[in-house]
C-alpha cells in the first residue's frame, strides 16, 4: 500500500480520487483509496492538504509507481488496529457505571460487548426528554434541575460544539477507533480523516441514542433519572451505591463517570472518605466575532467552499497567567449552560453546518489553588459566586451579562452592542464585566486581546462581544486514583472529565476504554 501527500482545491474523496488517477495516469478503477487526514493551508491561497493511501488491484505497479513519483508517495506505514482485551471470564456482579457522558458511555460500550452486562446510572432524562427540556429553557427560562445542558444522556458535551479532536498522545489508537464507533452509530464517515473533526451537536445527539441502543441490546442496561446519592463500600471495598429513592444496588465494581457539574456528588465523596485534591482551572467569558471576520483573517479572502475557519490563541500575561481559547465554535452559538436557579454559566454550540453568523470561543484565564482558599471545594465555591454574580448583573431570568470589547478595553460599562449580535439564548444585558470577574482575571483579558488582535485582525476590534461567565470548562478537584485507575477505594474507578482527567469528548471517550480495558483485565 502507498502514501499519497497531496495539495488541492477540492474537499471531497470523490474529488481527490479523481485527482489521484489524473495525477498518476491511472484509471480509478485501478485502486482503492482511503481518506486518512484532510486539513487546510492557508498561508497562500487556501488549499486542502491531503493525506491518503493507495491499494492496487494490480501490488507489481507500486514499485514502478514510487520511482516514478517518488516526491508524491512513499509507503504507507502499517498501523495496528486497536484490539480490545477478551476477558478470561464474566464478574459475580454487574460493575455499575455512574454518569452517562462520553466516558460513562464508552466504558459501558465496551463493558457491554465484553458480556459484562453494566448497568449505568444517569441522574437526567434520555435524550428526547433532556431536549424537550433545553429548549423549553432556551424559550422560557424554566430550569430542570436534573435535566440541563449538564446533565442527562450524552453530558454536557451532547450541546456543544461536537469537536472530537484531542491532544492526547494515542499510540494504542483508541481515538481512533473511538472515533470508528461513532461513524458505526451514524456519525459522518468523514470524522474519520477530518484534521479537526467535528460532528455538530444536531447529529451527536442521535449517534449518543444509538450507541445507548447497543449497549442495551447486549445485556446492559441504562436507568434515566436515577441518581447515585451514596457510595456504599465495606473494609476499603466499594460495595455499590444508594440511589436517590433509597434503592440499594450492589456491585463489587463502581465507575465514577461524573461530570464536572455534579458538585453534590463531590461533596458525598468527601464524606465517605475518597481522596481528592484541588487542581487549577480557569474562568472566563464567551468572545464572539463574526464568521467572516474570522475566515477573512486565517484565509486571507473569503472562505468559498473551504469550512468556517477556526483559532486557537494563547498569552502568557505579566501578571503569571495564561489566557487562552477554548472549545472554538465556527458559526456556532452562545447558549445558557446553568444548572442552579440562581446562577449563569456560558457555553458554546455549534450544528454540524456550522451555518452561523457568528463565531464564538471560550476566553479563559487560568485560575491557581492558592487563589481561591484552603477549603478542598474552594475552586467549586469560587465558580459558583462567579455564576451567581452574572445571575445578578445580567438581571435574572438567566439573562447573561455582556459587554463590547471596546467599552471592556476602556474600562467603562456598555450601554449597548453594536456590530456583533450577542446569539446567547436566553438574551444578555449589557455590563460591566468586571462586575463579575475578579480583577485578576480582567487584567489578563485586557492584556490578551490587543496580543490576540495582532495574531487575528480584528479579533480585539470595538464591536466584538463577549458574555459572562464560562466557569465550567474545567473541573477544580481530581478524584485520585492508581496506575490501574482505582481509587484507594478498591473496585471505585474514577473516570472522565469531571474526575479530572480529561479535557473533552474524545479524551473522555479514551479514558472511558481504559477503564474498560482495566475492569475487563482484572481476570474477574
Amino acid at each position: 500500500m502507498l502514501r499519497i501527500n497531496i495539495k488541492l482545491p477540492l474537499g471531497t474523496p470523490e474529488e481527490l480520487s479523481k485527482a489521484v488517477a489524473s495525477r498518476l495516469g491511472m484509471r480509478e478503477e485501478a485502486f482503492t483509496l482511503i481518506p486518512r487526514k484532510r486539513s487546510v493551508d492557508a498561508r497562500e491561497a487556501p488549499t486542502f492538504v491531503w493525506t491518503a493511501d493507495l491499494s492496487f488491484r494490480d501490488p507489481k505497479v507500486e514499485k514502478s509507481l514510487l520511482k516514478k513519483h517518488g516526491k508524491l508517495l512513499t509507503v504507507a506505514p502499517e498501523e495496528q488496529p486497536y484490539a480490545f482485551p477478551v476477558p478470561d471470564s464474566l464478574p459475580a456482579t454487574r460493575p455499575l457505571v455512574v454518569g452517562f457522558g462520553p466516558a460513562g458511555i464508552f466504558c459501558g460500550l465496551m463493558l457491554a460487548r465484553s458480556g459484562f452486562r453494566p448497568i449505568i446510572l444517569e441522574r437526567g432524562s434520555d435524550m428526547p426528554r433532556r431536549a424537550e427540556a433545553v429548549d423549553t429553557f432556551f424559550r422560557e427560562g424554566v430550569l430542570q434541575g436534573e435535566c440541563n445542558l449538564q446533565f442527562g444522556e450524552g453530558g454536557a458535551g451532547a450541546f456543544s460544539d461536537g469537536k472530537l479532536n484531542t491532544l492526547v498522545k494515542d499510540k494504542s489508537f483508541r481515538g481512533y477507533f473511538a472515533l470508528e464507533q461513532l461513524v458505526k452509530a451514524g456519525a459522518p464517515e468523514e470524522l474519520l480523516w477530518l484534521n479537526k473533526p467535528h460532528v455538530g451537536t444536531d447529529l451527536l445527539r442521535e449517534v449518543i441514542v444509538n450507541l445507548r441502543e447497543e449497549i442495551c441490546a447486549l445485556g446492559g442496561e441504562v436507568r434515566f433519572d436515577t441518581k447515585a446519592e451514596e457510595l456504599l463500600s465495606e473494609e476499603g471495598i466499594v460495595k455499590g451505591v444508594r440511589l436517590a429513592d433509597g434503592t440499594r444496588i450492589e456491585s463489587d465494581t463502581v465507575v465514577l463517570a461524573i461530570g464536572h457539574s455534579a458538585r453534590d456528588t463531590f461533596r458525598m465523596l468527601r464524606e465517605k472518605g475518597i481522596s481528592m485534591e484541588k487542581k487549577p482551572f480557569s474562568v472566563g467569558v464567551r468572545i464572539e466575532h463574526p464568521q467572516s471576520l474570522i475566515d477573512l483573517s486565517q484565509y486571507g479572502c473569503e472562505r468559498g467552499s473551504f469550512p468556517p475557519a477556526d483559532y486557537k490563541l494563547v498569552c502568557h500575561t505579566e501578571n503569571g497567567r495564561t489566557v487562552y481559547s477554548f472549545c472554538m465554535c465556527p458559526g456556532g452559538v452562545v447558549v445558557a449552560a446553568a444548572s442552579d436557579e440562581d446562577g449563569v454559566v456560558t457555553n458554546g454550540m455549534s450544528y454540524h453546518a456550522r451555518d452561523g453568523k457568528n463565531a464564538n470561543s471560550a476566553l479563559l484565564c487560568e485560575i491557581f489553588p492558592q487563589d481561591v482558599g484552603e477549603d478542598l471545594f474552594a475552586g467549586m465555591a469560587f465558580q459558583r459566586e462567579l455564576e451567581k454574580a452574572a445571575f445578578r448583573i445580567g438581571g435574572g431570568g438567566h439573562k447573561a451579562p455582556a459587554q463590547r470589547v471596546g467599552d471592556f478595553l476602556e474600562n467603562k460599562p456598555s450601554q449597548s452592542f453594536g456590530s456583533v449580535e450577542p446569539t446567547y439564548s436566553r438574551g444578555v444585558t449589557p455590563s460591566d464585566l468586571r462586575e463579575v470577574l475578579p480583577g485578576y482575571v480582567c487584567d489578563a483579558l485586557a492584556e490578551a486581546l490587543p496580543y490576540f488582535g495582532r495574531r487575528i485582525k480584528g479579533f480585539d476590534a470595538p464591536d466584538a462581544v463577549m458574555t459572562a461567565v464560562e466557569s465550567r470548562s474545567t473541573c477544580p478537584v481530581r478524584i485520585l486514583r492508581d496506575e490501574d485507575m482505582e481509587a484507594p477505594l478498591k473496585g471505585l474507578y474514577p473516570i472522565g472529565e469531571g474526575a479530572g482527567y480529561a479535557g473533552g469528548i474524545i479524551s473522555a471517550a479514551i479514558d472511558g476504554i481504559k477503564c474498560a480495558e482495566k475492569i475487563v483485565g482484572k481476570g474477574v
